[in-house]
């Protein structure tokens, strides 16, 4: 199908607001809580509360990259992170205005810094791996789609989460954590966190594949990245 860029669509905008909203909720509600299991064989298992939410953001990115291309997808990544950004310096902004004197306030300040009040480590990590993961993923997936020539669908899904989960992962934990936590525990917690989004994203394939497969129909585009321009600080489709 067509590669020309001069065209609107039809449901870009509203995943695009999607992911958005995926992102933002995924950092600001469950990344900071720990959470814990205990399973078969494995007995307790450790990871973050946004497990099954903030891998969603990858899907998008596939969907994203696998239907309007790598440009489109460098769109919405860029606002993912001034999304991020905006929210980093408002909760920032909001926690460190002086509290009024109030019964309430002498509860809920606390409450405030405890839930928003991020180290700088902690939002660093989160914006910068999140920019690393999802260009790895798109990157991986869109010169996939060229080699394979539009075939192998779960292969290029599954092959640039595998790619954009490590990188994401990897990273964040590196800058939020290294040097805090023992180098045993911050591994162990990478692998686990690695592993499980990895595998919830192989879950949802089959919803993926056919989203993938709807957008295509309804928007008239399959995009091939041929002679794309993969520099990821291009803000141009």
């Amino acid at each position: 199908m067509s590669n020309s860029h001069a065209r609107s669509f039809k449901y870009y905008d509203l995943i695009m607001a999607a992911f958005v909203c995926v992102l933002l909720c995924s950092n600001l509600i469950g990344a900071a809580k720990q959470a814990q299991l205990v399973l078969p064989f494995f007995g307790p298992v450790t990871y973050g509360a946004d497990l099954f939410f903030f891998p969603i953001s990858y899907i998008f990115g596939d969907i994203l990259t696998e239907v309007y291309g790598y440009g489109r997808d460098r769109r919405v990544v860029w606002a993912g992170f001034g999304a991020l950004l905006f929210s980093a310096f408002m909760a920032y902004v909001v926690v460190h205005q002086p509290p009024a004197p109030t019964d309430f306030m002498a509860v809920y300040q606390p409450q405030l810094e405890a839930v928003f009040g991020n180290t700088w480590r902690i939002a660093a990590g989160s914006m910068i791996a999140f920019a690393c993961g999802s260009f790895a993923n798109s990157f991986v997936l869109a010169k996939m789609k060229v080699a394979t020539r539009g075939r192998f669908l779960a292969a290029r899904i599954i092959g640039s989460t595998v790619v954009g989960q490590l990188v994401d992962t990897g990273v964040f934990f590196l800058i939020a954590f290294y040097g805090i936590w023992a180098n045993e525990q911050l591994f162990a917690v990478i692998l686990t966190q690695y592993l499980c989004k990895t595998a919830w994203e192989v879950v949802m394939y089959p919803v993926t594949a056919r989203v993938v497969g709807f957008l295509k129909r309804v928007e008239g585009v399959d995009y091939y990245d041929r002679g794309t321009d993969f520099n990821p600080f291009r803000l141009k489709v």
